[in-house]
């Protein structure tokens, strides 16, 4: 069970016998078991003792299981709950998973699921009572009206550099990997430079067919081609005056290349279909997250436009070397998802800083923020915890998702990934040791016959797998 200094589990249940056998199976020095028969008098205990775990059957009265959830959370919306019982509709399962249920477990699996729910429920109970007290001692965060976020030395310099090159109407571009927050950029340069009262226009040049791209850029006359059924003013004349952000020029076609050459040399151009010479004074910004000098190189992009673009770079490192950025912008993003979008206030568990901090991050920020957004609809309670976030870090073992689901145990990799996790705690008599059990079973009973073969998949040796499986009981 958690080291903690006090806890306290009720269990409400119809069946006498069951309220002993999990008073006993459960019971420990730090842990009191207070049982009921009865939803409403559980519902009473519970908010009266603060308590720290609900264990409810299904089938209770004067209400069921699933009603007590409800009002057990009206009244404790972080209140750590499980259910329990035969599970005869799909429609309950999923209903009591709205609600905000920890987990509900069939009756006929309790004996050995009982307790390591219970242990990770109580975990995550401590860790939602640490946030908890840590948010009401944290004097309230200015709110920032910042438009790019970052503390990290990196972004720093990147923050210079936008006030540098606001000042002037040179071409900017803008490198880094999908997702670092190219536009975020962007749009810094454009609301701090004098053009900010001007147009801003963003058009992402991947995303739009080579023939269409000409048009949306230069506009077209009315017969300029099929479907031409009227003259059509291009971003060019839209942004006279203001900004135009090209997103993902490195897949502009090279026809198109030489027509933003001209413009760019000249401030001349024409519509497509058209004799008449426009002009217009854009800025421009550039965004791609390919190497230029490489599509260069390799006859992709045109030699004399990249020259063109790249008077000023500013380049944006991934997310996984600038770190410190990390808990800032997953803040950021929460503050955000709970004022427009779950609209209930969250806040991070310690620990789930922690595994945020620690994740490589390889869709950078935009995946940051998806995750963010995931585990704020998924959440159970007001604490984001580690459980809550969708980084593949917490391991299955299998059995309660095949009992619920019917779906198949994960296969070895997941296994393997989770055995090394699990078994670097060595002689740890924690909460993690059932799990452990259950994945070191999991690898001999696929490879029966050879213990050599079972240890490879856990990542460990055949020496270290005979030693521990000797100090987890398994013959």
């Amino acid at each position: 069970m958690p080291e903690t200094e006090h806890q306290t589990v009720v269990i409400a249940d119809p069946d006498a016998d069951f309220l002993a056998w999990g008073s006993k199976h459960l019971g420990a020095k730090t842990i009191e078991i207070v049982t009921t028969g009865r939803a409403d008098e559980a519902l009473k205990l519970f908010v009266d003792r603060r308590a720290d775990l609900l264990i409810a059957e299904l089938h209770l009265m004067p209400f069921d299981g699933v009603e007590l959830l409800k009002r057990v959370r009206m009244q404790l919306p972080n209140a750590m709950v499980l259910l329990n019982g035969s599970i005869s509709s799909t429609n309950t399962l999923i209903e009591a998973m709205r609600l905000g249920a920890f987990d509900v477990l069939r009756k006929e699996s309790l004996a050995f699921e009982l307790r390591p729910a219970v242990e990770k429920a109580l975990q995550a109970a401590e860790q939602t009572r640490l946030a908890t007290v840590a948010a009401t001692e944290k004097p309230a965060r200015e709110t920032s009206s910042d438009l790019i976020i970052g503390r990290s030395p990196a972004m720093q310099d990147v923050f210079k550099l936008i006030g540098r090159v606001a000042r002037a109407d040179a071409p900017v571009l803008i490198t880094g990997e999908s997702g670092v927050g190219k536009e975020v950029v962007a749009n810094a340069v454009h609301k701090f430079s004098r053009r900010a009262n001007g147009e801003y226009v963003a058009i992402n040049c991947a995303a739009i067919p080579g023939n269409l791209l000409e048009s949306e850029l230069f506009g077209h006359e009315k017969g300029a081609f099929t479907g031409a059924v009227s003259q059509r003013i291009g971003r060019f004349e839209q942004c006279d005056g203001g900004t135009l952000f090209l997103d993902e020029i490195g897949d502009m076609p090279l026809e198109i290349q030489s027509k933003l050459l001209r413009v760019l040399q000249s401030g001349e151009f024409s519509r497509v279909g058209g004799n008449q010479t426009l002009t217009s004074n854009v800025r421009i910004l550039a965004a791609t997250n390919k190497n230029l000098e490489a599509e260069v190189e390799g006859g992709r992009f045109r030699e004399d436009l990249f020259y063109r673009l790249n008077v000023v770079r500013i380049h944006i490192p991934p997310l996984r070397q600038r770190r410190e950025d990390i808990r800032l912008l997953a803040e950021h993003f929460l503050s955000r998802m709970g004022e427009g979008g779950v609209g209930r206030r969250m806040q991070f568990s310690a620990e789930a800083i922690d595994l945020l901090e620690h994740h490589d991050w390889p869709g950078n920020v935009r995946e940051l923020e998806n995750t963010i957004q995931r585990a704020c609809v998924l959440a159970t309670g007001n604490v984001l915890l580690p459980r809550d976030l969708p980084l593949g870090r917490v391991p299955r073992l299998g059995h309660r998702e095949a009992s619920l689901t019917g779906r198949k145990p994960d296969a070895m990799p997941s296994l393997e990934m989770a055995a090394k996790a699990f078994l670097a705690n060595g002689g740890d008599d924690g909460p993690l040791v059932s799990a452990e059990r259950e994945i070191v079973k999991a690898a001999l009973a696929a490879a029966p016959d050879d213990e050599a073969a079972a240890a490879k998949s856990l990542g460990i040796t055949a020496a270290a797998l005979k030693k521990r499986r000797a100090q987890l009981g398994l013959s």
